[in-house]
């Protein structure tokens, strides 16, 4: 006989807590309620329902799946950012928190008569869409390597209506042409290769390619802020998401390329997350 809900959860919370997982109790309620097609308010209301047969084997089978480390977001097949529901698929990386403070401030430094900006390695649209839905008067540009990413990105702009933005296949800038932008904005690779991080959660099971950037991490965010400047208008921003240990070599390149109010963000733990640098005017 199948058990009820509040003991699905309980096996379910034993289990994930026992292979490591860091918020096992989160990860079983998101993963019955996604079974059940309810929300999580259903878990308690309903604590003592009994799972139907099926019910009970799907969740058994999402559960194994979370104990062996698959992401709970590749699981479900979304993920929440910004105010966004998201896609996500094995293609891309899995949005995560803390790059919503690459949104929070690439927001504050578009002019309210800033008209486009460029989203560089897009994977499922995030920073793009949540871009696109704060300001639905500027045009946003994303752009991926990976075509699955473009694919992916173009669907989660269908599914939130947001009319102000479409998504290129394109290697960094190869396929702007002669665009320019108000502002660029990039979650880039910037993992060295090598890294323990690599082997750690996740990250497992997340592209390769969007996380390795060469023996110090660097190397597409190099690429980046020397190849920006003719894309980027009079006075327009670059935005940059790197790791928290970065933020010095990352600074000491906008100098290098001639960028001026290059400053670094930290994020709430208190880390290096986010440099930016503006075009410099004289040039």
């Amino acid at each position: 006989m199948s058990p009820t809900i509040a003991h699905a959860l309980a096996w379910a919370k034993s289990i994930l807590a026992s292979a490591g997982s860091d918020s096992p109790s989160t990860d079983a309620r998101l993963l019955l309620a996604h079974v059940l097609g309810k929300d999580q308010t259903y878990l308690y209301t309903w604590a003592d329902k009994i799972l139907s047969d099926r019910t009970y084997v799907d969740f058994q089978h999402l559960v194994n799946a979370r104990q062996q480390g698959e992401p709970v977001a590749y699981l479900l097949g979304y993920r929440d950012f910004w105010t966004l529901r998201l896609a996500v698929n094995p293609s891309t990386l899995i949005p995560r928190p803390e790059t919503e403070l690459l949104v929070e401030h690439a927001l504050g430094r578009l002019s309210e008569d800033a008209s486009s900006l460029c989203d560089l390695g897009t994977g499922t649209g995030a920073v793009a869409l949540a871009l696109a839905s704060e300001r639905p008067d500027i045009s946003v540009t994303g752009v991926d390597k990976v075509a699955g990413a473009v694919q992916l990105a173009r669907q989660n702009a269908i599914v939130n209506q947001l009319i102000n933005v479409q998504f290129l296949q394109s290697d960094w800038f190869g396929a702007l042409g002669n665009s320019q932008f108000n502002l660029i904005v990039s979650n880039p690779p910037y993992v060295e290769e090598g890294s323990p991080y690599l082997e750690e959660g996740d990250v497992r099971f997340e592209p390769r390619s969007a996380l390795i950037s060469g023996k110090d991490g660097l190397e597409d965010i190099r690429h980046i802020i020397g190849a920006a400047i003719p894309y980027l208008q009079a006075k327009g921003w670059l935005l940059l998401e790197h790791g928290y240990q970065q933020g010095k070599a990352i600074r000491g390149l906008f100098a290098h390329y001639g960028y001026t109010a290059v400053e670094t963000v930290q994020d709430y733990a208190g880390l290096d997350r986010v440099t930016m640098g503006q075009r410099n005017t004289c040039e």
